[in-house]
């Protein structure tokens, strides 16, 4: 037995098959959505919200000095690269001027 259903192109040209879609539910409101679809995904969210294992305060201290050591770490490099790059760079002008 064969699926039934229409063929259909996709955007690259393949045929695929697409299978028809059937209508069920009731027409919406004049008003659009209701107040229980507008409040669904806030209730959703505090309830996820609920199932998050928070770090505790110890943890967030040490990831913090983690984070600010890092970022020093990486700027003083970013520094000494650039200040490298520059006296390179001043060295090259100064021998093509003939200084």
């Amino acid at each position: 037995m064969y699926p039934t259903g229409s063929v259909q192109a996709n955007m690259w040209g393949i045929m695929t098959l697409a299978k028809d879609k059937q209508v069920d539910k009731e027409p919406e409101s004049p008003s659009g959505r209701t107040v229980e679809n507008i409040l669904k995904p806030f209730r959703e969210s505090r309830s996820e919200m609920k199932k998050v294992v928070w770090p505790s305060r110890e943890e967030t201290t040490r990831l913090v000095i983690v984070v600010i050591v890092l970022s020093a770490v990486l700027s003083a490099l970013l520094f000494a690269t650039d200040s490298i790059f520059a006296l390179l760079l001043a060295l090259l002008q100064r021998a093509v001027s003939g200084q």
